[in-house]
């Protein structure tokens, strides 16, 4: 099957997800730098399979995919600290942890299909 489009990109609707995950978890955070810096993270995911996407090059593509686990691991990491810190239960920091380390492992396999 041939992506048309980025929404259709799998790892692209997970990070979607994660997104609106990580926004409702932290809502009441009042460390604001902490819960700014987490929610661009995630973000970044999404935004650079996106932007990659649609620059139509499978090696332009391949760079953002590897950015976009690269903001993978900086979400995992801000996670950790987030149960840590008592920004969210060590379950809601668990749950988001796994969603982000799939959508790495999802990223990898793209990125292998495009070698």
């Amino acid at each position: 099957m041939k992506i048309e489009k980025f929404e259709d990109i799998v790892a692209w609707q997970k990070a979607r997800v994660l997104i609106l995950n990580v926004y409702r978890r932290m809502r009441n955070c009042r460390d604001f730098g902490f819960k700014d810096q987490l929610c661009r993270a995630a973000i970044s995911i999404a935004s650079n399979i996106a932007e990659g996407f649609e620059r139509r090059g499978d090696k332009t593509f391949k760079q953002y995919l590897y950015i976009a686990k690269g903001s993978c691991a900086e979400t995992r990491s801000l996670l950790s600290l987030a149960a840590t810190l008592e920004h969210m239960t060590n379950l809601d920091a668990n749950d988001l942890f796994a969603q982000a380390q799939e959508i790495s492992r999802i990223l990898s396999g793209l990125i292998k299909t495009l070698d």
